[in-house]
């Protein structure tokens, strides 16, 4: 498996069950880092590719990530060590509720938290066991747990940035605002013009502010991306 060439750094994938994919890229290039956030959380890093991105996007000077999954918590490792900013990096390998518990002890919060959260369902399961894990919602991390957990660790001025499939954002957005998240911002994606939505960028904080929604759409046709697309991630693909 080769490594990813981004623009400012290179993410090994060879361990990690889930490889780099748009779902990634599209949520670490979406997320608003205009109010200079001091501390980001990833939750479940699998290669570090958002927590890479975020690192190239602001000064913050913590970047934490977990990583349930013993190998893509070496990757992540890896990845943070080889890149620029390996020192505003760290990868905790420890399951989301774990660690929401210790740093609910010690009242530690992040401004920015941020998740590409697994969310297949059973029927899809295949027989490998990490790639499951880091695709499933039954397996590992549900939406519950993690929007609790996000909850305790965010701070009162914080920000957190999610992607879901679009069938999910309702029961999501919901579930959110049992726990005092409120949406403030609804990116819905799809591949091209004449396929569905199919994916959810969706931004909460604790702050009611009026919502902001839009629409992406990737592809004009195959391997022909929008100007929305390119604009978005120009600063990371070496092609855009």
């Amino acid at each position: 498996m080769k490594p990813f060439k981004f623009k400012e750094f290179t993410v090994h994938q060879d361990k990690a069950a889930m490889k780099i994919g748009t779902d990634a890229v599209l949520l670490g290039a979406w997320s608003d880092i205009n109010f200079y956030p001091d501390s980001i959380l990833d939750v479940g890093s699998g290669t570090g590719v958002i927590a890479l991105m975020l690192a190239q996007r602001t000064d913050a000077m913590t970047i934490d990530a977990i990583e349930i999954d013993e190998a893509a918590y070496e990757q992540s490792v890896e990845n943070f060590e080889r890149s620029d900013w390996g020192d505003r990096l760290f990868c905790y390998h420890a399951s989301f509720q774990e660690f929401a518990d210790e740093m609910q002890e010690d009242e530690e919060t992040y401004d920015v938290i941020i998740s590409n959260p697994p969310f297949y369902n059973a029927e899809f399961l295949s027989e490998d066991e990490s790639r499951n894990k880091a695709r499933f919602t039954n397996t590992a991390l549900s939406f519950e747990e993690l929007i609790k957990g996000v909850s305790v660790l965010l701070s009162e001025t914080g920000e957190f940035n999610v992607i879901i499939p679009f069938e999910e954002e309702k029961s999501f957005v919901d579930l959110a605002k049992e726990h005092k998240l409120l949406v403030n911002r609804i990116c819905r994606v799809r591949g091209n013009v004449n396929s569905e939505l199919k994916r959810s960028l969706l931004a909460f904080s604790f702050e009611d502010k009026e919502l902001v929604e839009e629409e992406l759409v990737i592809e004009k046709e195959r391997h022909q991306y929008t100007d929305a697309y390119i604009d978005l991630t120009k600063d990371f693909y070496l092609k855009m």
